[in-house]
């Protein structure tokens, strides 16, 4: 259903992305990336990484790196899938918010509401 291919979104050397490998229907479930949390007060750690632009908030005190394809995702502020923290699986579960055709890259809002029009972090001064 998906794949990992070079992303014209996206340059230098981390150009990937995620695209249908074939017609997603709107509402669909295309991928569910597990989970790794860590408390908040470690994020400090993970900082002074690369890992920083891919963490994601995850609840009230934790944060998280996915696994899967969940950080390779890239941007849009017109997405065609959303994610929803599932808690109960430990994961991140990506749906189709519009319908999606083979060959179409898969994109989010890394806002994480798809009308968060707000700058990204990593493109704040």
């Amino acid at each position: 259903m998906i794949e990992v291919k070079k992303s014209p979104l996206s340059d230098g050397e981390f150009d990937r992305g995620v695209f249908a490998t074939c017609d997603i229907k709107k509402g669909e479930l295309l991928h569910e990336a597990p989970v790794i949390s860590y408390p908040n007060d470690q994020h400090q750690y993970i900082e002074q990484t690369l890992l920083a632009d891919y963490a994601f908030e995850y609840g009230k005190n934790h944060s998280a790196i996915l696994l899967g394809y969940g950080m390779l995702f890239n941007h849009s502020y017109e997405p065609n899938a959303i994610y929803e923290i599932n808690f109960e699986n430990h994961t991140f579960d990506f749906y189709a918010y519009a319908d999606i055709k083979a060959g179409e890259e898969i994109l989010i809002n890394y806002n994480g509401d798809v009308d968060d029009k707000d700058p990204l972090w990593f493109n704040q001064d």
